[in-house]
């Protein structure tokens, strides 16, 4: 008996799936594009929607009871109301075409762009909203308008699938909302979080002292009154929202600082890819070259350039 329930059961089940696509449809990760047909689009009334239905269904009984033609007629109207809301709510959604989707690069912890590109079909979207994590954002797409910009939380590094994503309207009238399910298979990549709780080594010379408006980057450090203006990390400062100064060392002009996986000992994985990422994030932001060696050895530089900068935090975010 258990054995022919067993055999029964993926039958069924495949029978389910045969007969009712909508169930799993949105769940599994899809290439682009995707379009939103009609079995895509589910269409509910909302709470005013329902209060609607209900007065054209009390009118409705009072004007057939009273035999009251005008009543009848406003009833009729009323009931043809709704069903138009209805039927351009559904529309709202009907055939749109998500047809790209680009993310920025950014830090864990951080809510990231995400670029969404949708097909241009003559057709103004609006009251459009996009859910990437149970936080809708609004997306109106105006008459030739096919881009928009949302962002997702991000809590850990490396690469991240992109979210399940919720499209909803409720246009005309707030009387129906319809939704689909887009799960684009897509991957953002997610930088690790920086972690400033030390300053970086600048080089493998021991006898080096740190001042403050030397030779070479050494690190950054919060403002204090009477750090000179010309040594304020600007666009850092911007990003941590509060004012930090630049620190430097004395050493061979040209030379690059050395960040090493292998020298950071006594600290658990994590803070040392945090650790690393803060370092390189501050010898970027003041164009000082590097180098950084990897746990395998691996040697990445010495430069000072964007591209440098994104394959240093691609390394450190791909680590296991």
């Amino acid at each position: 008996m258990n054995a022919a329930t067993e055999a029964v059961r993926p039958t069924v089940a495949a029978r389910i799936r045969h007969w009712l696509p909508g169930l799993a449809r949105g769940r599994q990760p899809e290439s682009l594009p995707i379009t939103l047909d009609r079995r895509r689009i589910y269409i509910v009334p909302t709470r005013a929607g329902l209060g609607f239905g209900v007065l054209i269904f009390t009118m409705a009984a009072g004007a057939l009871n009273y035999q009251n033609n005008s009543a009848l007629l406003l009833t009729c109207m009323l009931g043809a109301t709704l069903a138009s809301s209805m039927l351009l709510t559904w529309r709202g959604l009907h055939n749109l075409t998500l047809r790209a989707v680009h993310s920025d690069r950014g830090f864990c912890g951080a809510r990231l762009p995400v670029h969404l590109a949708f097909a241009d079909d003559g057709r103004t979207r609006p009251g459009l909203r996009i859910a990437l994590d149970a936080v809708p954002q609004p997306c109106s797409l105006a008459r030739g308008v096919s881009r928009a910009t949302i962002t997702v939380a991000t809590d850990t590094r490396g690469w991240m699938p992109l979210p399940r994503m919720q499209l909803s309207t409720t246009l005309p009238f707030g009387l129906f909302r319809a939704w689909s399910w887009i799960t684009a298979d897509q991957q953002i990549l997610v930088y690790p979080r920086p972690l400033r709780d030390a300053r970086p080594p600048a080089y493998a010379d021991d006898h080096q002292h740190r001042i403050t408006g030397g030779d070479e980057f050494a690190g950054l450090r919060d403002y204090h009154p009477g750090d000179p203006i010309r040594h304020v990390a600007w666009k850092s400062s911007a990003r941590h929202g509060h004012l930090m100064v630049r620190e430097f060392e004395r050493a061979t002009p040209g030379q690059p600082l050395q960040f090493d996986w292998n020298t950071l000992t006594g600290i658990d994985r994590e803070t040392r890819i945090s650790r690393l990422t803060a370092w390189v994030s501050d010898a970027y932001a003041v164009a000082q070259p590097w180098i950084l060696i990897l746990e395998d050895r691996r040697t990445l530089g010495p430069a000072n350039d964007a591209a440098h900068y994104h394959r240093c935090l691609t390394a450190l975010a791909e680590l296991p």
